[in-house]
């Protein structure tokens, strides 16, 4: 039987991800990238020799070593899907990373500017989601599980993957979230809503979010919502230098993945390399 990539193929993969409680952008990038293979392809059977070509293409386009492998990372979780194992692609080895780029690094001043920026244009709703996820270090698909209730509680318990992840809410944030609730006249359930009374969603998250960097002057590439963890994670690990309770507040199962968060800039390293005086 040949091995061919359909539409309809494409779409049970997307709910198989679903079912593995992969994130929607998982999802999203996912199918994407299998989709453009998929018109690659042109019809065409699936080859172990057909891979190997498209490999060498996304390296001729001039693609990133990173973006690669997230592409091939796509397709080797399709193969396993469908059972083709034999034809799944090794990664590309990367260098790990020892900087982060400063273009993409949201500092606190800026994170404070886009804030006030999402009060002034879009409203408090949007400015308190911002604020939400920077003081927590959730997710943005988690911020749908925060209620009123949770609120009250002090805390957002979130089941994924047969695990239980429990979100604790600084107490200003709670009264902030409170006050909230009581003068949108929310009772019980999501505090986040649409118009139509439904949960504010990712993609309207993110696009709020840009709206807000534009008003606060913010270069549009630091801002998104997985931006506002990263910030997260190196407040909290400044104050406290416990690598293990960050891992776990930010739901990481290795702490190698929460070291990622960490990277600093050049700059940054820069100038703790000069606090040590050794240059005589």
């Amino acid at each position: 039987m040949e091995r061919q990539i359909t539409s309809e193929i494409i779409a049970q993969f997307a709910g198989f991800l679903e079912q593995s409680e992969k994130s929607p952008a998982t999802v999203e990038k996912y199918t994407h990238d299998i989709s453009r293979l998929m018109d690659w392809l042109n019809g065409g059977t699936v080859t172990a020799e057909k891979m190997r070509q498209w490999k060498k293409l996304l390296l001729a386009e001039g693609l990133s070593p990173r973006t690669v492998n997230t592409k091939i990372c796509a397709f080797n979780k399709f193969a396993t899907f469908m059972g083709w194992n034999d034809l799944r692609l090794k990664s590309l080895r990367v260098q790990r990373t020892m900087f982060r780029s400063k273009e993409r690094e949201l500092t606190r001043i800026e994170y404070e500017k886009l804030i006030k920026g999402a009060a002034e244009s879009l409203g408090k709703q949007s400015a308190l989601i911002i604020e939400t996820i920077g003081a927590t270090g959730m997710r943005v698909s988690e911020v749908k599980y925060l209620t009123l209730e949770s609120v009250k509680r002090g805390s957002v318990e979130i089941s994924l993957k047969g695990k239980i992840r429990t979100i604790i809410l600084p107490n200003k944030l709670q009264r902030k979230l409170a006050k909230f609730a009581d003068e949108r006249g929310i009772k019980a359930g999501v505090i986040f809503k649409t118009r139509t009374g439904n949960p504010v969603g990712r993609k309207q998250i993110w696009a709020q979010m840009k709206a807000a960097a534009l008003k606060a002057g913010i270069q549009p590439g630091k801002v998104y919502p997985h931006n506002l963890r990263h910030l997260f994670a190196r407040v909290y690990y400044k104050a406290t230098r416990n690598l293990a309770e960050l891992a776990s507040l930010l739901g990481h199962s290795s702490m190698e993945t929460t070291r990622i968060y960490l990277l600093t800039t050049e700059e940054s390293h820069q100038k703790m390399l000069n606090c040590l005086h050794l240059v005589c």
